[in-house]
């Protein structure tokens, strides 16, 4: 039944491609779906997965990275005592409002240290663009920013009604809070106009040699200590996704998202097996004949799942490519979307679910198999 199911597919493909392209969408949908989940939410720890800090101190109980609170400098201080330490900054964050020729936008102002060795955003940041915000006023944005902003490369705009000036342009700044405006920490206390930015930071940053430091790091940094005031101590990986689960379920808008997904699936599902079921009942004679000639029933059975399955494996191996072509011109168009090696084997592994479910419904297609049809 093997070789049968392979010849089957391959003479009479043109009766089986409505349901590789049903399997191929439906693959299609569920990585788009997957990779615009990941980028979306993803994109709220831009912050973190960007630099290269693998501590994060901030206020206690801080829900997402946009949402924290000002805590001491002087844990500066203390985090450069620890074993292992390589680099400590400080990390302002701004909410401020943009305002230009065409308007005004709500914006975040990310301050950071500006020396070439900085951790904050040092994957996206060349040393050479880091020393640029060394000047008065000096900003950098996001490429995808430009129009929201009203805005040009070495344009000029205000900020807080004061005056700034774009020095560089980068990408990857984007994230799911709004637009993202890097400065300098001096800069950012200027538009700031705040006399407790000067004494305070939103979060502080370490990097650490290796885990076992880190950890012992966490550990004691987590501990109260009146003097210092409340703050609370982080891996960057366990803040990423406290930051990520914090859209993605506390929001709504995650579990809006998955619910879509969810219908998506069904829907496909739906489509492909009534393909399948299509195929089946328009070669009900030919499985007649085989039944008249000593074929059982489970042997056809067998025969239409071996077939959903290379419908399967076919619809899946189109899909992806489908798929990256998708995901190569969002990139292109600075559309949010990402993915890994879990997500995709799991939409691959549900994807071949589904062809192994159409298949079983199609086999309802079997019941037109009767051989006393050859009569007729």
């Amino acid at each position: 039944m093997s070789i049968l199911a392979r010849k089957t597919l391959l003479r009479e493909w043109n009766r089986f491609f409505p349901a590789i392209m049903a399997i191929a969408f439906a693959g299609l949908l569920l990585v788009a779906q997957a990779g615009l989940v990941l980028g979306i939410f993803g994109s709220a720890s831009v912050y973190i997965n960007r630099s290269s800090a693998n501590l994060w101190l901030g206020y206690p109980g801080t829900q997402s990275v946009n949402l924290g609170r000002n805590i001491s400098n002087e844990l500066i201080d203390w985090v450069r005592t620890f074993p292992g330490v390589d680099a400590v900054e400080p990390m302002l964050w701004l909410d401020a409002d943009w305002r230009s020729n065409r308007g005004g936008v709500s914006i975040s102002v990310i301050g950071l240290n500006p020396a070439g060795n900085g951790l904050l955003f040092d994957k996206i940041l060349s040393p050479a663009l880091r020393t640029l915000l060394n000047e008065s006023g000096a900003i950098i944005i996001d490429r995808a920013d430009l129009d929201e902003l009203a805005a040009s490369a070495g344009g000029q705009g205000w900020i807080n009604q004061h005056p700034v000036h774009i020095v560089a342009m980068v990408r990857g700044l984007r994230a799911l809070g709004g637009v993202n405006i890097l400065a300098s920490l001096e800069t950012t206390r200027w538009l700031g106009n705040d006399s407790s930015l000067l004494n305070n930071s939103t979060y502080i940053l370490g990097r650490l040699h290796n885990r076992p430091m880190l950890l012992h790091a966490l550990s004691t940094l987590n501990r109260p200590v009146a003097s210092f005031g409340p703050h609370a101590a982080w891996t960057a990986h366990d803040f990423a996704h406290r930051s990520q689960m914090f859209w993605l379920l506390d929001t709504g808008a995650g579990v809006a998202v998955l619910f879509l997904a969810s219908i998506v699936f069904m829907v496909c599902a739906v489509i492909a097996s009534q393909s399948l079921t299509a195929v089946v009942i328009s070669a009900s004679r030919e499985y007649a004949t085989l039944n008249a000639l000593g074929a059982s029933m489970n042997a056809l059975r067998l025969l239409v799942f071996e077939q959903s399955l290379w419908v399967g494996g076919i619809g899946l191996a189109l899909g992806s490519i489908l798929a990256s072509a998708l995901f190569a011109v969002a990139r292109w168009h600075d559309i949010p979307v990402d993915m890994n090696l879990q997500v995709a084997l799991g939409c691959a592994g549900l994807v071949l679910i589904l062809a192994l479910v159409s298949g079983l419904l199609a086999m309802r297609g079997l019941l037109q198999a009767d051989p006393a049809r050859l009569l007729r």
